[in-house]
Order: structure tokens, then C-alpha cells, then sequence
């Protein structure tokens, strides 16, 4: 198969399998006759895999490392679960942080509708953002506007 024929097989584009090849992870054979990359069933296997790997989060270097493990007849399934496992801790801390700056950027948004407008005086910059989570303070500091 020649580029153009794998990423139709495989459903990607031709600069996605030139990609994984630059990477080493497809090994095509040159044609003797027109010097063309020729691609195997085992490269639209590989490149199948590599792209199912991807959508579950795995990176490249992890693709690489599960591909050489099997190459080499080992199972990688072991390797494939330590770094999946690792990956959903990551993702999951990272869900808890952004849920966390959500509920913090409502309170904000919320807090914000009340908050007049300020200019900055040379004591401030934002109001909005420098007492958003002390509305009260707001009140306190709109008579403290100096004026040099």
C-alpha cells in the first residue's frame, strides 16, 4: 500500500501516516521500481493501534515503548496498565482542579454582578479581581480613593 491507500484504510490522513513513520512507528519497504514508501497489513495494524492508543490518552513515547515490547514478544499489557492507571490519576486530579477553579469562577461571576466598576488610582488595578472574593472590602475601600 502507498501512503495515500493506508490513511484511506486506516480512516487518517496521509500526514498522519507520514508522521508515524518519521516517528518509527510504521516500517515501510521502498519499491525498487518508483522508489515509493510500500506500507504492510502490519503497518495498518500498527497504525490502527497507534491511533486507538491515542484516543485513551496514551503518548507517543508510550505507543512506542507498548509497540516495542510486543516486537520484542513481550505482553505489554502490564506496562499498558501501570501507565493507564498513572493516566487516570493524572486526569482525575486534573478534573478536581478544574472543578475546583469552576466553583471559583462562579463565585467570582457571581460576586462581580454587584461590584461597581473602578478605575485604577494608582493604588489599584482591578477591583474586580483584587476583592472578589471579599465583597465587602469593596465597599470599605470605595471612599479610599487617593489622589496624588
Amino acid at each position: 500500500m502507498k501512503v495515500k491507500e493506508l490513511a484511506r484504510a486506516a480512516g487518517t490522513s496521509g500526514d498522519t501516516v507520514r508522521f508515524y513513520t518519521r516517528e518509527g512507528l510504521l516500517c515501510p519497504t521502498r519499491n525498487p521500481d518508483n522508489n515509493y514508501q510500500q506500507y504492510s497489513a502490519d503497518d495498518l495494524h500498527r497504525l490502527r493501534f497507534a491511533r486507538k492508543a491515542r484516543t485513551l490518552g496514551f503518548s507517543l513515547p508510550e505507543i512506542k515503548a507498548i509497540l516495542e515490547q510486543a516486537d520484542d514478544h513481550h505482553s505489554p499489557c502490564p506496562l499498558v496498565r501501570e501507565v493507564f492507571e498513572q493516566r487516570l490519576y493524572n486526569v482525575e486530579q486534573q478534573i478536581a482542579e478544574l472543578t475546583q477553579l469552576r466553583a471559583r469562577m462562579q463565585s467570582a461571576l457571581q460576586a462581580w454582578q454587584t461590584m461597581p466598576d473602578g478605575t485604577p488610582d494608582g493604588h489599584t488595578i482591578c477591583r474586580l479581581i483584587e476583592h472578589w472574593d471579599d465583597p465587602d472590602n469593596i465597599s470599605a475601600s470605595q471612599g479610599d480613593v487617593c489622589h496624588d
